[in-house]
């Protein structure tokens, strides 16, 4: 097998000054997760400096480090550690084939990242390249490039942002084929102040089209057209996907088990499909996936298929049938972030659930929104009413607004933190419920979620 990088390349593309030969099958800047054969990238931080992680990347078995200052070890050294990470992306993006698509979008971009890599390597298997986790920022995006391996066919990158100008410098590194927004919502709207900024800013990802390049934009978002108008300038095609009229839509799709049967007319064939996941946002996922598919050339019946073959991923819609005296309950596991359309979208599949005897919603702050915090989680007490949710467990101050909203025909709890809702839940459930638990990240619900998950006795 030939090496990812070798010394000389890793010299070469970062202008540095390589201590010693080395070949390295893997790279990563997480003294953590170092395997053997990594390139270990010495990043600095505000917290920890990665140079003093580099021993301990050694000892784990890292072929060689990418540093600033001298280390012992093999090694390349390098006057700027993120730039050379930056300079071994974009060497990692011109030396490949591989057909590249960019992913972004306020929701969803992480999953239908994941579902986009499900269906090519359905259609190429062991021959597609994703982002790992949600490494999407100025770090991780040239880490993901790095990352790629030389023989590729496809690659799909994930790229976020919190302000203007993020997603521009990140598109022109990935240069993708085809570009998907996945969808517009007020995300981040703290930074970039209404929802029209926001559309500008991940509109920012065409601005990286290759020739002949591909847009994908969602036909439901108000934004639409907004989208459009930033993409003609870039792409030599626009593909629009969702409900109604657009370029790739469903024709019908409905509710079967715990995912969805779809028929979707695509620009060329109509494709019946199953997915396994529940809710309209999974129905626009999937049509988005399809559309990107069908883009690069690449079957999309084995996309279906893949699809159907797709469980939940944590933190984003995983399913857990938790047993508990007496039955077994259900949680589903959106822990991983929030934001208003992304509640509003798990709440209405929270109400769908069937075979439910109640539904229960933990449910955590959603961040970055800024001065209008307060009047969008107060926004939440109709989709919660709507889901006929029986029992919400909220935590901290910033839910108050929804606890005021949601009045007195649902029984609320409030909660001042993650350990509060986890004994909060573990002390109401019962057989038959249905529980989902949602926040943005740093609230960290993702704590709850692994200590009712192994720690399932408790409730017996």
């Amino acid at each position: 097998m030939s090496p990812l990088w070798t010394s000389a390349e890793i010299e070469d593309a970062t202008g540095g000054t390589a201590g010693g030969t080395f070949d390295v099958t893997g790279v990563t800047f997480d003294s953590r997760e170092v395997g053997p054969g990594d390139l270990f990238v010495a990043m600095p931080g505000t917290a920890f400096d990665g140079h003093d992680f580099v021993a301990k990347a050694f000892a784990a078995g890292a072929a060689g480090a990418l540093v600033s200052r001298p280390v012992d070890g093999p090694h390349v050294l390098v006057a700027d550690v993120p730039a050379a990470l930056e300079a071994l992306g974009r060497a990692a993006r011109s030396r490949t084939a591989a057909t590249v698509i960019g992913v972004t979008g306020s929701v969803g971009k992480t999953s239908t990242k994941e579902a986009l890599f499900a269906a090519l390597d359905r259609c190429a298997p062991g021959k597609v390249h994703r982002s790992v986790k949600s490494y999407n920022n100025h770090t991780g995006v040239p880490l993901s490039l790095a990352r790629m391996p030389r023989d590729s066919e496809f690659a799909v990158l994930e790229m976020g942002m919190n302000h203007a100008g993020e997603i521009a410098a990140l598109t022109r590194m990935v240069r993708p084929h085809v570009a998907l927004i996945t969808a517009i919502a007020p995300a981040h709207i703290e930074n970039l102040g209404s929802e029209e900024a926001i559309a500008d800013a991940k509109a920012e990802i065409f601005e990286g089209l290759e020739a002949d390049g591909v847009a994908i934009i969602p036909h439901g978002t108000p934004h639409r057209d907004r989208l459009i108008r930033a993409a003609q300038g870039h792409a030599d095609r626009i593909v629009t996907f969702g409900r109604g009229d657009a370029d790739v839509h469903a024709v019908h799709a409905v509710t079967e088990g715990s995912g969805s049967l779809i028929t979707a007319e695509l620009l060329d064939r109509a494709l019946t499909f199953n997915i396994s996941q529940r809710g309209e946002h999974w129905v626009s996922n999937a049509l988005g996936v399809l559309a990107a598919v069908e883009a690069v050339g690449a079957d999309v019946a084995l996309a279906g298929l893949a699809l159907a073959d797709m469980g939940g991923l944590k933190g984003r819609g995983a399913r857990h049938t938790i047993p508990i005296e007496g039955g077994e309950l259900l949680l589903i596991d959106e822990s991983y972030n929030a934001n208003p359309a992304s509640m509003a979208a798990t709440l209405k599949s929270l109400g769908q659930e069937p075979g439910v005897v109640r539904r229960i919603a933990v449910l955590g702050p959603m961040r970055e929104l800024g001065a209008h915090e307060a009047a969008l989680h107060a926004g939440l007490a109709e989709p919660v009413r709507a889901a006929k949710v029986d029992h919400l467990i909220l935590i901290g101050e910033e839910m108050a607004p929804l606890a005021e909203a949601a009045g007195g025909a649902i029984a609320v709890d409030r909660v001042p933190d993650v350990d509060g809702a986890t004994d909060r839940l573990l002390g109401i459930a019962q057989p038959g419920d249905a529980v989902l638990v949602k926040a943005s990240n740093s609230v960290g619900l993702a704590k709850l979620v692994d200590r009712v998950v192994k720690g399932a006795p408790c409730f017996t």
